[in-house]
């Protein structure tokens, strides 16, 4: 965790006008303003009839990772696909009032949007919010028609990984240091100076896009890449002890608002999208949902890629994310009920 340079510490913690969020490029749309979020929608879906909401990382970088760029944009991908409503947890990163935030509040305020487009949706978790969207799968099962996980950790002890063993090097006391030097916030450019160390792969864009692009468009992704969210102390802890260190979510022992959520409670069809070389998640991290979800129908996607290049590769998004998005098409199909039968509007969870 030290850094060589020992003045980058104070240029880490010294105040500066952070930059603006990156822009979206498909769901412009502000349908809710929440206080750890605003659900993004494009503007002409207000009235879509099949939702599907895409949960967005909340650790290091902005929501702007599931809409980054025509052609790298997973919410394109799925509206082009015909889901005709696809919206966005655009988590706001976290100012001194937030330093109390819970994972509950995140979750509670997810609960809000789900019932804002219906009260039933497809999860598309990323990354993060890939936990976040499974345990929310978990605490209303009824809530959840369809789940897509991507790159997402559930069970933190099938495999090492970078994050897990840092976590482990680093004590519960030292991780509430970091927080009190940022005010009761894990300021996003202590996170990333601290985390980054632990990696031995660095941040090439031209990699993580999979293609020959544009200047421009890897200058943006290099922009992207070091505009850092902050995070409240008190979500961050929360994470790093429940999740990373004790692994509650896959042993049914994380608390959400009020009641301790077991995965194994959902049995709403799971897509799950993973990285073969992901030094983020490693594939059996990921592919633990068979063994936790056992009364979920499984279907499974590897892409030959390193952790980011699942939500920002193009041929990440040409054959992994058309895949996934053709699968919630199935899922979300309307069905003619039988005769006799009240109609549901959408196809069945074993369909």
């Amino acid at each position: 965790m030290a850094m060589e340079d020992p003045f980058s510490f104070w240029n880490v913690l010294w105040p500066k006008p952070a930059p603006p969020p990156p822009a979206l490029a498909t769901l412009t749309g502000v349908r809710l303003d929440l206080p750890t979020m605003l659900l993004r929608e494009r503007p002409q879906d207000a009235a879509g009839l099949m939702p599907v909401l895409i949960v967005a990382p909340f650790a290091l970088h902005d929501a702007s990772i599931a809409d980054f760029a025509p052609g790298h944009s997973i919410a394109q991908t799925l509206c082009d696909a015909g889901l005709d409503h696809v919206a966005l947890t655009q988590w706001k990163t976290a100012t001194p009032e937030m330093r109390d935030f819970s994972i509950d509040h995140y979750l509670g305020d997810l609960n809000v949007a789900v019932d804002d487009l219906g009260g039933c949706v497809a999860l598309v978790g990323l990354c993060q919010g890939g936990w976040l969207a499974a345990a929310f799968a978990a605490r209303w099962p009824r809530k959840v028609r369809a789940l897509v996980l991507a790159g997402a950790p559930l069970d933190l002890a099938a495999a090492p990984s970078q994050i897990t063993r840092s976590v482990a090097a680093i004590s519960p006391a030292m991780l509430a240091h970091m927080v009190k030097m940022g005010g009761g916030r894990l300021l996003g450019r202590l996170s990333q100076a601290v985390w980054s160390e632990s990696f031995n792969h660095p941040f090439v864009a031209r990699e993580v896009l999979q293609n020959g692009v544009e200047e421009g468009l890897i200058a943006q992704a290099e922009a992207w890449n070091i505009c850092t969210v902050d995070l409240p102390g008190v979500y961050f802890l929360q994470t790093a002890e429940w999740l990373f260190r004790e692994n509650r979510l896959a042993r049914g022992a994380f608390p959400v608002l009020g009641r301790c959520c077991d995965l194994a409670a959902i049995d709403a069809p799971i897509f799950v999208l993973a990285g073969a070389e992901d030094e983020v998640v490693p594939l059996p991290q990921a592919l633990a949902v068979k063994e936790l979800c056992p009364r979920a129908q499984l279907s499974l996607c590897i892409l030959p890629c390193r952790h980011l290049s699942i939500f920002l590769g193009r041929h990440s998004l040409d054959e992994g994310w058309e895949q996934a998005a053709r699968w919630l098409v199935r899922k979300m199909k309307p069905v003619r009920p039988k005769p006799g039968a009240r109609s549901t509007g959408l196809a069945g969870r074993g369909a």
